[in-house]
């Protein structure tokens, strides 16, 4: 017994001297742990759930101009609480929000002794943590140059991942824009090798044992935004910053911090299955608002004639008919796109949201964001990117009535284009203006921070259907995706609901629709944004059938409630949101069969609902069906075809 605790306390000794102190901090629930430990003088963080790997042994650190941050780490001290915060939400998919966490805090140290610390916050499913600076005797500033910190999957594991474009590449050299597709159910030891890495957020499914999301969120002037590299021969991914030669090779690629200074939070989404995946609120969860709003903003749905109608339709009679258009379909805003300043003129525009404003219409407005980091040549060109020219044209949109912008062609992720985003946002709230960007990075935590942010593209959207038949083909398939990864992590103005048969201002001939009309309806409830641009044109009042209409009437664009019902990336997906007391369900199938599923819905329990689904001969068909206390439904979804349910 001497000899077996002996040698008890070597190996123990031995573990400690090599590996150093192993940290750990579990979720309120118990059911997701996180360890920390220095190996051989380098901090790593493993990721267990419900006893399962999920994480790996996965590196930590930064390598500043300051000091490596990487290796000869020693570990210090630690510190260890809890986090509670309950706070209300609009914009996002819930509206009430408790958040709980257990947070450990880990000091460290490197060869020059100098500080610094990892805050780890683990609610249940959730992991965000961050790096923190202190001042170092007289340094007060410093550059982070490159970041270590990876993430080490399981060699059994898929990924589901969208590329990050190469910089001043695609039209008129405006990339990267977040807008590649997503490559589902890859193994992790095939994925395509990608020389700039792969976007935020990242889907990984671990073995058939879990889901892993991961993301990033609390970007704003203070810091670039990041991506993941390619993996490694091991499975290791790592955080990368952006590429020296975006936005025309100006501005640094790492990120300037004041000391003491935060970096942004990483995000880890864990679980054994979709449900917390689809439903996380962490990227708001542990960031607060940078400004309060200049006044109430008020969301809602548009009309926009450039999706169909294109470049052509930028002129004044057309937005006339776009106005009217809004009008009768009781939505509340019309986005008059790009060329306007050519085509229409201020003074003309002025009398344009005067004319929208008599029939009830508030007018969002496009603006390219600048001048210098792109050959985009659509104008109004060099409003956006200077203080003075800024706040000159925000003056005059204030005075005409202009409710928000949509600003479009940023191309880069560094620190001075996060300062771009920034200050369009805080100087627009300053005129009482809401802003969507185009052409755009991920919203990282922007809907909480910033409060007239309603929503950013970031996706392959509705403007790829149009000039792509390969885009349309795998419309239903890129449907099924967003819900688990680009839509749950934040707003995503994609620009559907598009219900002429043909993707063309004459209806016929050329860029056939491939999905079914129940889908488009599903999507305006699958795509979560405060102000959703419909893709409708004024000749579906008379095609169309009038109770799709009547839906598109009514249906809401911010949501008190989300939950996940049913799916699986890239092959089908049933979501169900509430608005106030309503219910939505929507869902799409993205499989060359027809789809039946019998789901649990006890929201419905006992209620008369409106059903939406595909007949057999692809036209929408609408009935109410009563929904027994027992909550048990089956449903059908044809392929390339959607359903919807609301409650009446």
């Amino acid at each position: 017994m001497r000899i077996f605790n002996l040698l008890l306390s070597l190996t123990f000794l031995f573990f400690t001297q090599v590996y150093g102190q192993v940290l750990t901090v579990q979720s309120p629930d118990k059911q997701l742990q996180l360890s920390v430990l220095v190996r051989n003088g380098k901090p790593t963080f493993k990721v267990t759930y419900k006893g399962n790997v999920m994480l790996e042994d996965s590196p930590l650190g930064l390598k500043t101009n300051e000091g490596d941050f990487t290796t000869d780490i020693r570990y210090v001290s630690k510190s260890e609480g809890i986090v509670q915060k309950d706070y209300t939400q609009s914009r996002i998919k819930k509206s009430e929000i408790k958040y709980q966490a257990n947070q450990l805090t880990c000091t460290f140290e490197n060869a020059q002794q100098r500080k610094f610390a990892v805050q780890f916050q683990v609610s249940n499913n959730n992991i965000a943590f961050r790096y923190e600076f202190p001042e170092w005797g007289e340094r007060r500033s410093c550059v982070i140059e490159t970041e270590a910190t990876g993430f080490n999957f399981p060699l059994a594991t898929t990924t589901f991942l969208s590329g990050m474009m190469s910089p001043m590449t695609g039209f008129a050299r405006t990339a990267p824009s977040y807008e590649s597709a997503y490559q589902a159910d890859v193994p992790i030891v095939k994925t395509n090798r990608r020389n700039e890495g792969y976007i935020f957020p990242g889907l990984f499914h671990i073995n058939n044992k879990g889901w892993v999301l991961l993301s990033e969120t609390g970007v704003s002037s203070l810091y670039c935004a990041s991506h993941l590299s390619e993996a490694s021969a091991d499975g290791v991914y790592t955080v990368e910053y952006p590429n020296a030669k975006q936005n025309n090779g100006f501005g640094s690629s790492g990120a300037a911090i004041a000391l003491p200074g935060v970096t942004p939070w990483r995000t880890i989404t864990v679980s054994d299955n979709l449900k917390p995946i689809v439903e996380t609120t962490i990227p708001f969860d542990v960031v607060e608002p940078l400004y309060e709003p200049s006044q109430p903003y008020k969301y809602g749905r548009a009309t926009w004639s450039w999706i169909m109608w294109q470049d052509n339709s930028m002129n004044y009679a057309d937005q006339v008919r776009f106005i009217d258009l809004a009008a009768s379909m009781n939505f509340e805003y019309i986005l008059i796109d790009a060329l306007w300043d050519k085509n229409i003129g201020k003074t003309r525009m002025q009398e344009l949201v005067a004319y929208a404003k008599s029939k009830g219409v508030g007018v969002f407005l496009w603006y390219n964001s600048n001048g210098t980091f792109n050959d985009a040549p659509q104008g109004p060109r060099n409003k956006m990117n200077t203080a003075i020219e800024r706040k000159k044209e925000m003056r005059w949109l204030k005075e005409i009535g202009i409710k928000g912008l949509k600003v479009d062609f940023f191309g880069g992720d560094k620190q001075e284009t996060m300062r771009l985003y920034e200050d369009i946002l805080s100087d627009a709230n300053d005129y009482g203006l809401m802003i969507i960007f185009h052409g755009t990075t991920l919203p990282r935590g922007w809907e909480r921070m910033y409060p007239n942010f309603v929503g950013a593209e970031a996706v392959l959207a509705s403007e790829m259907l149009v000039f792509s038949e390969g885009v349309r083909a795998a419309e239903a398939y890129n449907a099924t995706l967003h819900p688990f990864i680009r839509n749950t992590v934040g707003s995503m103005e994609f620009g559907g609901v598009i219900l002429n048969k043909y993707l063309v201002k004459s209806n016929e001939g050329r860029n056939k629709r491939l999905t079914t009309d129940a889908f488009q309806l599903a999507t305006a409830i699958l795509y979560q944004n405060p102000v959703q641009m419909f893709a409708l044109t004024p000749n579906n009042l008379t095609d169309v059938p009038s109770f799709e209409l009547d839906f598109l009437k009514k249906v809401p664009t911010t949501w008190d409630e989300t939950l996940f019902i049913d799916g699986y990336p890239g092959k089908y997906c049933v979501i169900a949101r509430r608005s106030g007391k309503q219910w939505y369900v929507a869902g799409a199938n993205a499989t060359k069969e027809g789809l039946k599923l019998k789901v649990k819905l006890p929201m419905l329990a006992g209620k008369t609902v409106s059903l939406y689904e595909d007949g057999a001969n692809g036209l929408v068909k609408s009935q109410k069906v009563d929904v027994k206390h027992s909550a048990q439904l089956e449903l059908q979804m044809q392929p390339n075809g959607g359903l919807v349910i609301t409650t009446n």
